[in-house]
């Protein structure tokens, strides 16, 4: 093997090991943001260059009127303005899907309400639209 072969060789070898280390260390902080309880009690998962904190009612046996809140904010913690944005969470509980629409209430928190009852395996997916931003998604899982 000649000169540039073995240097080629061992560029790509680098390269290689160099894009798995990034991405597994991106995927350790994303994984270790989601573990962190959040601010408000509730739990965290990153959407895009968000945070998103849901809190839903953990006391409810039967299905009833329940509070949805979710709060935003950059991957630092701070508080991102929630005013003009729009949002769904999306609940899944067994064969149950309830949609709540959020609407913007306060500095960085979006609320809706819903008929559900608590559930250890209750599953999320929260969707907000800030304005002039992206749409970002958040899964949530037990």
């Amino acid at each position: 093997m000649g000169i540039a072969k073995r240097i080629t060789a061992i560029l790509i070898s680098t390269l290689t090991f160099a894009i798995g280390a990034t991405s597994a260390q991106a995927h350790g902080d994303a994984s270790h943001f989601d573990s962190v309880k959040g601010k408000h009690g509730g739990q965290l998962a990153i959407a895009g260059v968000y945070g998103f904190e849901l809190m839903i009612e953990k006391e409810a046996k039967a299905a009833m009127d329940n509070p949805v809140v979710v709060y935003v904010t950059n991957l630092d913690g701070q508080a991102v303005s929630t005013t003009g944005a729009t949002g769904t969470v999306l609940l899944l509980s067994g064969n149950d899907k309830t949609v709540v629409t959020l609407s913007p209430d306060g500095e960085n928190r979006m609320t809706g309400t819903a008929k559900y009852a608590s559930n250890p395996t209750i599953k999320a997916l929260v969707t907000i639209t800030l304005p002039g931003k992206a749409t970002e998604q958040a899964r949530y899982m037990p």
